[in-house]
């Protein structure tokens, strides 16, 4: 009987550990334009350690521009390049809430959305306006 109890208890404990060494929730979003549209509105809210990924197709030579508001000033983006899961080419927590750019490469770019470490352990939450667009012409090889 004693056993039984001392294996319940080390089983729980190990349960209690589990959630906090789990990785961020990532969740993903395909961005749209509307028809005849170059630019968009994205709002949301997100909270604790969740993530959001907006994925945006854009072609080589073409101008992204993001803007992001939010009275929470722990909310942040970065903007990553088609094929990259964490090397940004914008990383809004060390150059502000603006991004603007030439595109380098065609593909899918990640937009993503989180709060930084100290408001995600906190589990705040924050509402968010995006305004981002894409623009100009598309280099084609010759």
């Amino acid at each position: 009987m004693y056993l039984r109890s001392i294996i319940k208890t080390a089983l729980l404990m190990q349960l209690a550990v589990v959630p906090a060494t789990l990785p961020a929730q990532i969740q993903t979003k395909k961005v749209s334009f509307p028809a005849g549209k170059s630019s968009t509105t994205l709002t949301g809210t997100i909270k604790g350690e969740k993530t959001i990924d907006y994925l945006i197709t854009a072609k080589e030579g073409q101008q992204m521009s993001v803007t992001l508001t939010s009275k929470n000033s722990s909310l942040y983006f970065n903007v990553l390049p088609p094929g990259s899961n964490e090397e940004a080419i914008f990383i809004g927590s060390t150059e502000g809430n603006t991004f603007t750019g030439t595109l380098s490469a065609s593909g899918e770019y990640k937009l993503r959305v989180f709060l930084y470490r100290n408001a995600a352990r906190r589990n705040e939450s924050a509402s968010y306006n995006i305004s981002l667009s894409v623009t100009g012409a598309v280099i084609t090889g010759g």
